[in-house]
C-alpha cells in the first residue's frame, strides 16, 4: 500500500477542505508530477498542467475558476522547506479536487516487466479508471518491476509509464491506444527521431533494449521479461536517454507559481 505523506480534498464550489478521497475509479482525470530539491522544482510542470486542463475539457469538468483553483491548491500544499524527492498527484472529478504527496520510489537495477492482457478505458487520457492496474501493482515490488499492458498481441504502455523500444539503435514508440505521458512528449521533442509503430509481443525478441519512461520512474532500462522470455542486449541508448533526462532535471526551473 502506498503511504501518502499529504492527502487533502477540496469541494469545487467554495474550496472548503473535506474528507480525503483519492478519486480512483470515479469519472475524472489526474496528473502525477515529480517534485524534487529544496527549494522545490516540479519537472515539466507546465506540460503536466496543460495536459490536465485538456483532459478536464474532454471530460467536461468545467467548474468556475477551475484552472485558477487547481494552481492555488498546488501552491498551498507544497512545502518549500523540505528537500523533495516525491510525486505530487492532482486528481479532479465533478465533485472535488484531491491532492496527495508520496515518496518517489527509485527503480532498482535488473528491472522487469510482467505482461498483462488489458487496455485502459479511454487510454489516450489520464483518467481515473485504474482498478485493474492498481490491483496488479499491489502485488508487486514496484521498485523492481511493473506491468506492461497489451491487447490483441500489441504492447501499449506500463501500469504507470510509457515504453520505448530500441532495435539497431533506432528508437520506436507504440502507435496508439495508450496515454502519451509528459516524459514521452519531452523525448519526442528532444530527439525528433522516435518512430511510431505497433509493437507486437511475438516480435519482442528483435529489440535490443526496452526502456520505461515516466514521471515516477524517470528513465529505466528493462533487464528482462519472463513470458515471453526477453533479455536486454545493450544499455547504449538507455545511457543516452538517461543523460538527456538528467540534464532536464538539473536545468528545471524552481517552482514559484
Amino acid at each position: 500500500m502506498v503511504k501518502l505523506l499529504l492527502k487533502k480534498s477540496y469541494r469545487h464550489k467554495d474550496l472548503k477542505e473535506i474528507k480525503f478521497k483519492d478519486l480512483w475509479n470515479s469519472r475524472g482525470v489526474f496528473t502525477t508530477m515529480r517534485i524534487l530539491g529544496k527549494p522545490p522544482k516540479i519537472l515539466f510542470f507546465k506540460k503536466h498542467i496543460d495536459n490536465l486542463f485538456k483532459s478536464l475539457k474532454v471530460y467536461k469538468i468545467n467548474k468556475k475558476n477551475i484552472k485558477k483553483n487547481i494552481l492555488n491548491l498546488i501552491k498551498l500544499n507544497i512545502n518549500k522547506n523540505i528537500n523533495h524527492d516525491h510525486l505530487f498527484r492532482v486528481a479532479v472529478n465533478n465533485k472535488m479536487i484531491s491532492v496527495s504527496l508520496r515518496k518517489r520510489i527509485k527503480p532498482k537495477r535488473n528491472f522487469t516487466l510482467k505482461l498483462i492482457d488489458y487496455k485502459r478505458i479511454d487510454p489516450e487520457y489520464k483518467n481515473l479508471k485504474y482498478k485493474k492496474i492498481l490491483s496488479c501493482l499491489k502485488k508487486m515490488d514496484v521498485s523492481k518491476s511493473d506491468i506492461a499492458l497489451y491487447k490483441d498481441n500489441k504492447i501499449l504502455e506500463t501500469g504507470t509509464s510509457n515504453l520505448l523500444y530500441i532495435k539497431k539503435n533506432k528508437i520506436y514508440s507504440p502507435l496508439n491506444d495508450f496515454y502519451k505521458g509528459t516524459t514521452l512528449k519531452f523525448f519526442f521533442e528532444k530527439l525528433k527521431k522516435i518512430r511510431k509503430k505497433s509493437i507486437f509481443i511475438d516480435s519482442l525478441y528483435a529489440y535490443d533494449e526496452i526502456i520505461v519512461i515516466g514521471s515516477g520512474k524517470g528513465v529505466v532500462s528493462v533487464n528482462s521479461i519472463e513470458k515471453p522470455f526477453w533479455k536486454r542486449k545493450s544499455l547504449k541508448n538507455y545511457r543516452i536517454l538517461s543523460m538527456i533526462y538528467q540534464k532536464a532535471v538539473t536545468n528545471c526551473p524552481l517552482y514559484n507559481s
